[in-house]
């Protein structure tokens, strides 16, 4: 989880984690310019999703709204953690996958809190009123991205430290971001088990192909000639003129 990413960025340069860099520096701009008056509108017009809304305009608005930061929560305070996620997935899985990820599992989030309305509290879902909230901010796509990487990379210690926490927080305060937690983990942990359970299966049976019983077919008769061993160790040829067929008994 250290030697491997710090290798790359190392190859790579700081381009490594561009991604990383343009996300967070995205979270920053348009938090700053929310806090304008001619902002606000901007920001709300082309970010901001909740479930009243029609779906299309949910689908539409749910890119931008993962670098809107959420209005109840410190901008500041995310950056850390939006960088760190964003870079580790950039580094090991590189962008295309990274931003993919990151995408599908905040679009699952907010679908399933559709989902989760639609079934009302009396069913283990939401009520109502939560229809209304402004779902923003890059939280499911952090702890998407921390869950996929740690179960990809079969690393417990990195999904101890920066999944379980989340995930016992949104337990215990089951609200709408909570909910879309969950929904993200659970997504994460597939798309790494389709994906990358896959390509181990292949690698391990790519090794075992390697490492199988030894070749059964015949060896190829050497240009040399033949040789005999003799009682004392000594070695001697054999006659070069007979000829040698394979229901010789001697071979």
């Amino acid at each position: 989880m250290v030697a491997g990413p710090c290798r790359r960025l190392w190859e790579r340069g700081p381009l490594g984690v561009s991604l990383a860099a343009l996300a967070t520096v995205a979270v920053i701009g348009l938090h700053e310019f929310q806090q304008t008056a001619a902002g606000a509108g901007v920001v709300r017009v082309i970010s901001e999703v909740r479930a009243d809304q029609p779906l299309w305009l949910s689908l539409l608005r749910t890119p931008v709204s993962v670098f809107v930061p959420a209005v109840d929560l410190p901008a500041w305070g995310g950056l850390p953690r939006l960088f760190l996620a964003f870079a580790l997935a950039e580094l090991v899985f590189g962008r295309v996958r990274t931003l993919v990820v990151a995408y599908a599992v905040t679009l699952a989030g907010t679908l399933g809190a559709r989902v989760m309305i639609a079934l009302g509290p009396d069913r283990l879902g939401l009520p109502a009123e939560a229809a209304h909230t402004v779902d923003t901010g890059a939280s499911a796509a952090i702890v998407g991205l921390f869950a996929y990487t740690a179960v990809a990379l079969r690393a417990p210690l990195l999904f101890l430290a920066a999944v379980v926490p989340t995930v016992a927080g949104s337990i215990a305060e089951p609200n709408l971001a909570g909910r879309e937690h969950l929904v993200a983990v659970a997504v994460a942990i597939i798309l790494a088990v389709v994906l990358h359970g896959r390509a181990g299966a292949a690698h391990r049976g790519a090794g075992a192909a390697h490492h199988g019983p030894p070749c059964q077919w015949p060896l190829t008769e050497s240009a040399g000639g033949d040789q005999e061993v003799g009682h004392d160790g000594s070695r001697r040829g054999r006659p070069t003129g007979r000829r040698r067929d394979r229901s010789d008994p001697d071979r």
